[in-house]
């Protein structure tokens, strides 16, 4: 029986970004330096399969410090942790390994800086996301005010209106992100913005390739884990720029089929923590059950490279 039909438009960019690739490349490198175990604290990246891949070369995925034993190495995740963190694992003499995002940590001193000029920070993020906890643990409590939607930002009780500064989670959605903070700006005429965007290059460039795509296709998949705050963003940009069916799958076992029953065009994109092996199993899954076309819709090009730690590229 003659197959039927189907092109998938595959975004580009999609998948690592570059900070993804270098925390990746952080735990490798310290377990080839210092032999297994190396203890992660949280998720190096939010995917299964790579924390997966990682746990079977011998990395140790922890949720807190206080699980990893004074002598053997610690990793801290890409998502970036409280200040308290670091401090403690110097305190118990660990040799520790930061794989922060640059792109976080710019974030993270952006915050410092306005800290030690008297601002108050206000930050558009996602609450209990490792990257918003990272972000508000580097200052005292309370220098550091939430917010998650429009909505939230009337609520808001301030030191000094005249005194604040806003800064933004690396992974959200653009136009949301601009909706809340033109809602800071008009509620806080003097509040300090940002001087380049805080949301990462990876992520905005997924989300314009997600809106270059939307228009020919009748469904979207976006590839990653429910816990990435990327990936979930995709599924909403494709939703919002008209995709009737856009859902988030882990990998081609994910796939509802019969929910794609009769639909000619879908749309491929990954998020930055998901590896490219997984958009080939997607696209292997739809060859077995379509005659199926690939059209590439690339809409920028990335060549951002990040150095891992001095400590890992020095000889033991």
């Amino acid at each position: 029986m003659a197959k039927p039909p189907l092109t998938l438009y595959l975004a580009a960019p999609r998948g690592f970004c570059a900070g993804v690739d270098r925390a990746i490349k952080i735990v490798e490198l310290a377990l080839q330096k210092w032999g297994a175990p190396v203890y992660v604290r949280h998720e190096i990246v939010h995917n299964k399969f790579v924390v997966d891949d990682l746990r079977a070369k011998g990395a140790v995925f922890v949720e807190e410090l206080d699980e990893c034993p004074d002598d053997r190495p610690v990793v801290f995740s890409a998502h970036g942790v409280p200040k308290a963190v670091p401090a403690e694992a110097r305190r118990r003499e660990m040799i520790h390994v930061d794989a922060t995002c640059p792109l976080v940590t710019k974030v993270h001193n952006e915050a410092q800086r306005h800290h030690e000029q008297g601002r108050q920070m206000i930050m558009i993020g996602h609450a209990g996301h490792p990257e918003t906890v990272g972000t508000i643990g580097q200052l005292p409590p309370g220098e550091v005010l939430l917010v998650e939607t429009v909505g939230d930002v009337a609520g808001l009780s301030v030191r000094d209106p005249e005194r604040l500064a806003y800064i933004t989670q690396t992974t959200l959605s653009v136009d949301d992100t601009a909706e809340i903070a033109a809602a800071l700006q008009a509620r806080f005429p003097a509040i300090v913005v940002p001087a380049h965007d805080d949301i990462c290059y990876a992520t905005t460039n997924r989300q314009h390739a997600v809106k270059a795509i939307a228009p020919r296709i009748d469904a979207l998949l976006v590839i990653g884990a429910p816990n990435s705050s990327n990936s979930k963003r995709l599924v909403e940009v494709g939703r919002a720029a008209g995709c009737g069916y856009a859902q988030l799958v882990q990998r081609a076992a994910d796939i509802d089929w019969r929910a794609l029953d009769g639909i000619r065009a879908v749309g491929i994109t990954a998020g930055a923590s998901a590896p490219e092996v997984l958009v080939n199993e997607v696209i292997d899954a739809f060859r077995d059950r379509y005659d199926t076309t690939v059209e590439l819709v690339e809409t920028a090009q990335e060549s951002v490279e990040f150095k891992v730690p001095r400590v890992l590229r020095e000889p033991a």
